[in-house]
């Protein structure tokens, strides 16, 4: 998403696309269905850890690791071949992300520089920081054309500067830019779809519109599919107008559909209490 020569809040522009005020408000009362199930009022720490382990499975799966949830449920160690290695880091990226929503709006390169720390897990000079020109990228899902270092330098600092500055688009706007611009730019050498996705868990729950995390878009996305979340990411990267709007849609689905997931967590819950 290129800010240059953009209105003076673009993400708000981004808003009043077609479309996006219907994806902006089917989003809300999904997310205040599940918030006002009779079940959160007495269990909402549960409701939270069981949607980050279903969030985290999905996000996993969309990366190329598509364990069933009990697997993920059940193992405790995560260092073996590549598949167990994601499924490790989108755990490990889950439970991070709440621990830095203060920094998000004062620090999002920060946040950003932590996120593929927690992720890479190693002592590699090459985690953590954007990559430089000439150095590998390691992200299968994403087959588009890998922009240059310059470029992810000067659009990373466009994307910190909107965030600082706040603004008055909604949380979903802002989130499908933050996801979808990261895919895009695939700033690190590894990890950018788990780092993407886990950003934008940060900006849904700080902005409030999740303050639990109880509605992983995460889940949304992998049940939507690979294929479709793909096809999406095309839209946002041409930057029309319709393909920025199909990308937000695309992502307001997923929210939907990780809401979906957590009210029925609140029924079987409310089965077993019965």
């Amino acid at each position: 998403m290129s800010t240059t020569g953009a209105t003076a809040d673009p993400l708000a522009a981004l808003g009043a696309l077609p479309g996006v005020a219907e994806s902006v408000e089917s989003v809300r009362k999904a997310v205040d269905r599940v918030y006002g199930h009779r079940i959160m009022r007495r269990r909402s720490n549960e409701i939270t850890s069981e949607a980050a382990l279903r969030g985290a499975r999905g996000s996993a799966a969309l990366s190329g690791a598509d364990w069933a949830l009990e697997e993920v449920r059940r193992r405790t160690d995560f260092s073996g071949d590549d598949g167990a290695r994601t499924v490790g880091a989108a755990l490990r990226l889950t439970a991070e992300a709440g621990q830095l929503l203060s920094i998000w709006r004062q620090s999002p390169l920060r946040v950003l520089a932590r996120l593929h720390l927690v992720a890479a897990a190693e002592s590699d000079p090459r985690v953590g920081r954007p990559r430089q020109d000439g150095e590998p990228v390691d992200e299968p899902l994403i087959e588009l054309p890998l922009p240059g270092a310059a470029e992810v330098s000067g659009r990373l600092e466009g994307l910190s500067e909107l965030i600082v500055a706040g603004g008055s688009a909604p949380a979903l706007v802002t989130a499908a830019v933050v996801h979808g611009e990261l895919l895009a730019l695939r700033p690190f050498g590894s990890h950018n779809g788990l780092v993407a996705r886990a950003a934008q868990r940060i900006v849904l729950v700080g902005s409030g519109l999740d303050p639990k995390a109880i509605c992983a878009a995460e889940v949304g996305h992998a049940e939507l599919g690979r294929a479709a979340y793909v096809a999406a990411l095309d839209g946002y990267v041409s930057g029309t107008p319709d393909g920025m709007a199909a990308w937000i849609a695309h992502c307001a689905k997923a929210v939907e559909l990780g809401a979906r997931e957590s009210t029925a967590v609140c029924e079987a819950l409310q089965r077993g209490a019965a």
